[in-house]
């Protein structure tokens, strides 16, 4: 029976009066905003973002259930080309022009930390990751005993990454001297701290850690470095670096005859491109693995497993699969859970429903509300990999300690860098 305008508008107020909300007939608009790196040294880490936000275009294509109300939903994507004052400036616009209900951010503590902060101070609620939350928690003058009232943070900590990394080089003999590049950015002070960082911990474990000191981000000529691991006799490297300062060192480590047995860097090594710009460099470096097609979760939107979603971005982006596309995808499995149980679009009822996630994810679970910096943080598994010489693709990512997350099975055995 075809309804007319009178019959339409009667049957709405009929349903009204019976207290059903009829979610046809709605279709407001709610917003959530992505902020990332597309842009400048850190795109790596934003590099999949578009990909998973054309696959949430689908998963949210019949709108999301917001207290009994229908909404299409917009995703606002916006550029930090790098640049944390770029990223709170972009952070305000989708605050306060774009009027987002909601924000998503990740990609080092220069891209989510600046987000945080500006959606903190609007009291507009926030999700971020791809920080170890050390650097997200303290980096931003959190306070332990109050935490943050509006921004929540999924991602392991330092104390995860220096475990995984310790564990795979006990297993490899060495002398136990490490070198430490540490940059003046974010992540570098933090992995250095002398009480937060790798330092305490490396002591205690009976490692000798050689750090020369803070460098700028993009620095052309580390012969300094070098040959202050040379001096001490350093057989292992490790620090936190971006992908064009580490093709740097390691280009000029082999010039200037270093030749360390184990080099396990953060941030820098993450990604295939990267590690195929290195060349045959690129062969035996270790790093962290925040997830990968191997771990055992599965998308609660998708319902894809973690193979599956990186088959699929393998398939559509033409492209090898790179870690985060786990947690770009996990943080709006968290936003549509969120959501959907928020009583309304105010932003206190969506930052309430964040504070109360309980949900399994692509990255593993999720969930909030623990003591101290614990109450904003939900941590996520991490374990340790290997680059080597791969069947599908130049290099592939070996899992070669699973000490931290006994549930991610191990692929081989960490080896000593050739040659």
């Amino acid at each position: 029976m075809a309804f007319n305008r009178r019959q339409f508008t009667q049957a709405a107020a009929a349903l009204a009066a019976t207290g059903v909300t009829p979610l046809v007939f709605a279709a407001d608009t709610i917003k959530i905003g992505y902020v990332s790196p597309q842009t400048g040294p850190l795109a790596p880490f934003g590099e999949a973002d578009k990909w998973v936000i054309d696959q949430m275009k689908t998963a949210f294509k019949d709108g999301i259930g917001i207290g009994g109300k229908k909404y299409d939903v917009q995703i606002v994507l916006k550029d930090s080309q790098s640049n944390p004052n770029r990223a709170g400036e972009v952070a305000n616009d989708l605050i306060l022009k774009d009027k987002v209900a909601l924000v998503l951010t990740a990609g080092t503590p220069e891209t989510a930390n600046p987000v945080s902060d500006a959606c903190e101070l609007n009291e507009v609620p926030c999700i971020s990751s791809v920080v170890p939350w050390q650097p997200w928690f303290f980096g931003r003058k959190g306070d332990p005993a109050k935490g943050f009232a509006w921004t929540y943070h999924l991602f392991w900590g330092l104390e995860d990454v220096i475990a995984n990394f310790t564990d795979g080089w006990k297993s490899v003999p060495t002398n136990k001297k490490v070198g430490g590049l540490f940059p003046n950015d974010g992540d570098g002070n933090a992995w250095g701290d002398k009480e937060l960082g790798f330092p305490k911990p490396l002591s205690s474990m009976g490692f000798t850690l050689v750090d020369p000191g803070r460098f700028q981000n993009g620095t052309q000529d580390f012969s300094a470095q070098i040959a202050a691991f040379k001096k001490e006799g350093v057989e292992i490297v490790t620090g936190v670096v971006i992908p064009p300062d580490a093709k740097t060192f390691l280009t000029q480590a082999r010039q200037q005859g270093f030749k360390p047995k184990v080099i396990t860097l953060g941030k820098a090594l993450l990604f295939p491109g990267a590690i195929e710009a290195l060349g045959d460099l690129g062969d035996g470096l270790s790093t962290e693995v925040w997830w990968s097609p191997s771990h055992p979760f599965t998308s609660s939107l998708t319902k894809q497993s973690a193979r599956a979603l990186a088959d699929s971005y393998e398939s559509g982006a033409k492209k090898q699969w790179t870690q985060p596309i786990g947690f770009a995808h996990a943080l709006f499995e968290v936003a549509a859970d969120a959501l959907s149980r928020a009583k309304s679009q105010k932003a206190s009822d969506v930052r309430d429903a964040v504070a109360a996630t309980s949900i399994n994810t692509v990255v593993g679970p999720v969930k909030w509300g623990g003591a101290g910096p614990f109450r904003n943080v939900s941590k996520t598994p991490l374990v340790l990999g290997q680059w080597g010489k791969g069947k599908k693709y130049k290099y592939e990512l070996t899992i070669v300690s699973d000490e931290q997350a006994k549930s991610i099975p191990v692929g081989g055995a960490l080896r000593p860098m050739p040659g």
